[in-house]
Formats: structure tokens, sequence, C-alpha cells
């Protein structure tokens, strides 16, 4: 395939070296293409970029729905097992731990969903959620375990193997 830019003043732009751009188009001049498109390598897009829904009857805002950060850790040790956008966890007491993000929010105003297992399945009900006792702040949060009795446990202990967190949100 391919591609020719014709303006007023005849064909512009066009050239064969091996590193030449082949297309460029201003905001004013738009581009639609039809079909699939295959991009390969490194690109960049805005974040004003929208994806149509399955059923094609909105748009949504892509930048607005990719996770920002997560972290899956073995609470253990405080293992960092796997994340993103995570600088590091911290072990900052009892049943306690803290993510501390690598490219900021903008702001504490996020979105943040927590899970966990008790892999040694000692018939015991935990929940892993925000520690409200800690400010969240564009820089990190704090999450706690708690047993049923609503007291925060160590995971050394009751066997809470592995919880993960992930937040939704702005970026500065």
């Amino acid at each position: 395939m391919a591609l020719t830019k014709i303006g007023k003043e005849g064909i512009t732009g066009v050239s064969n070296a091996s590193n030449a751009t082949f297309l460029t188009a201003t905001s004013a001049e738009g581009v639609t293409l039809a079909g699939t498109l295959a991009v390969t390598g490194v690109h960049t897009v805005g974040n004003d970029a929208v994806i149509t829904s399955e059923g094609g009857a909105v748009t949504s805002n892509i930048a607005q729905g990719v996770c920002k950060q997560w972290s899956r850790v073995k609470a253990t040790a405080v293992t960092v097992v796997d994340s993103f956008n995570t600088t590091s966890v911290t072990d900052s007491a009892v049943g306690r731990y803290a993510p501390v993000i690598a490219n900021n929010m903008s702001n504490g105003n996020y979105l943040i969903l927590m899970g966990g297992d008790d892999a040694n399945d000692g018939a015991k009900l935990f929940v892993h959620n925000v520690n409200t006792g800690v400010t969240i702040a564009s820089t990190g949060y704090a999450t706690s375990n708690k047993s049923t009795n609503a007291s925060s446990f160590d995971n050394d202990i009751d066997g809470a193997q592995n919880q993960a967190s992930a937040i939704f949100g702005d970026l500065a």
C-alpha cells in the first residue's frame, strides 16, 4: 500500500530516504483509516484517545480506564511478587503495608481495589482493606489485614499469604 499526500501545490513531502516520515497530517486535516491498522514499535497515544464500546453505542477515554498502579505481595516476608508503577511496599506495622507509587497520582482521590487469600485456609476469615489511619496521598496509600474480630493480624502468624491492590484515577 502506498500513501501520497496531495495538497494545493501538488505532491508534497515525498522522500525516498530510509528514515523518512511517509505521512504527516495536522489535526485540521484529519485522517480516516478503514480496516485493521497494524502498528509496530513504541507509539504515544494522547490522553484524549478514546475507544468505542463493543456494541458501538458509546466511547470511553483510554487514559481514564487504565489501572495506574498495582502490586501483589507475598505477605509472609513482605516480598513484592509482581507490580506495576510500584517503587516498594513497606511493612509498616503488624498486618499493615504501604505501597509506594513510582509515578505519582494527581491527588489522593483515586479508587483502590484490594484482595487477598489465606493459603493455609485455617477456617479464618479476614479482610484486606484501606488503612484509614493513614491519609491516602498522591505518593501512596496504606492497607491492613483484619480478622473477623476486627483486630489487625500479622500474616506470618495467621496465614494470609497473598495480598494485592490496584488503583485507578488520574496520574499527575
